[in-house]
């Protein structure tokens, strides 16, 4: 086992950087990992200065799903009271849910290939950008199991028809068959082209005060799961404590024709990993 942090975890004005930090297994979602990523999205959660959580892969490749030979590893337990392989499986779907619920945006760069449950955390990402060739599979048919933990977050990015087509079938998309699909949001032509789009949207996203953006996702996130009365009556709410606090400054720097206080711009350097 490698020596080396399974995640490779940096701060830079506020936005956190998840850098899956296993090239040798193509950053495979062993145990560590996801671990490791889980502590990511605990800081996330806890930390109000946090603005945002970009995920991407060490030595060219975002994530290769699940790591096969963890799969032996739990056949081979001891599977005495509760099955050891439904227990890990359903591990890892609450790690999907926490990721998908964060309260900040989550950004996905992918590189290379994103497949099975690598696919699921581009899925559960709010934007996914990509190089031309990054090729995107649910592969998990061909080796006889099922996505199971990450079905959900592919069927609420891409649409059950979608999810269908590439779960029963799977096929392998990369380029504009991906973005095609609603897999990435923007496309790169390499990996140098891919750190300066993601230095542009992080400042798009440092553009829009931090506690707004706390506070929208998950409102949007209940819009259509929830009674329009009782979602609009607490969306009031959050206007005017948003008017209240962060609202003053942005409405005084429009007034100025200034920044806000909350700007930050970002540079391919700055977000290379």
């Amino acid at each position: 086992m490698s020596s080396a942090p399974p995640v490779l975890l940096r701060r830079e004005h506020d936005v956190l950087f998840a850098t899956l930090n296993r090239p040798e297994t193509r950053n495979a979602l062993a145990p560590e990992v996801v671990a490791a990523l889980m502590q990511a999205v605990a800081q996330a959660e806890s930390d109000a200065a946090v603005r945002a959580l970009v995920l991407r892969g060490a030595g060219g490749f975002f994530c290769a799903g699940g790591n096969v030979g963890n799969f032996q590893a739990r056949l081979d337990a001891d599977a005495a009271g509760e099955d050891p392989v439904a227990a890990r499986n359903r591990e890892f779907g609450r790690f999907m849910q926490r990721l998908a619920a964060l309260p900040v945006p989550v950004i996905a760069v992918v590189e290379g290939a994103a497949m099975g449950g690598g696919m699921g955390l581009a899925c559960a990402a709010d934007l996914v950008l990509a190089t031309q060739d990054a090729k995107f599979a649910l592969s998990e048919t061909s080796l006889g199991i099922i996505p199971a933990q990450i079905a959900p977050f592919v069927v609420a990015r891409l649409g059950r028809r979608a999810a269908l087509r590439l779960g029963l079938f799977g096929e392998r998309v990369a380029g504009g068959a991906a973005q095609a699909l609603g897999l990435v949001d923007e496309l790169a032509f390499d990996g140098a082209a891919l750190d300066a789009l993601l230095a542009q949207w992080l400042t798009r996203l440092c553009a829009c005060a931090p506690g707004a953006n706390r506070a929208l996702k998950p409102l949007l996130r209940r819009c259509g799961r929830e009674d329009d009365g009782a979602l609009l009556d607490d969306a009031a709410r959050l206007f005017a404590a948003c008017m209240r606090s962060e609202g003053a400054e942005g409405i005084a720097a429009f007034r100025e024709k200034r920044p806000a206080a909350w700007r930050h711009e970002f540079t391919a350097d700055a977000v290379r990993s």
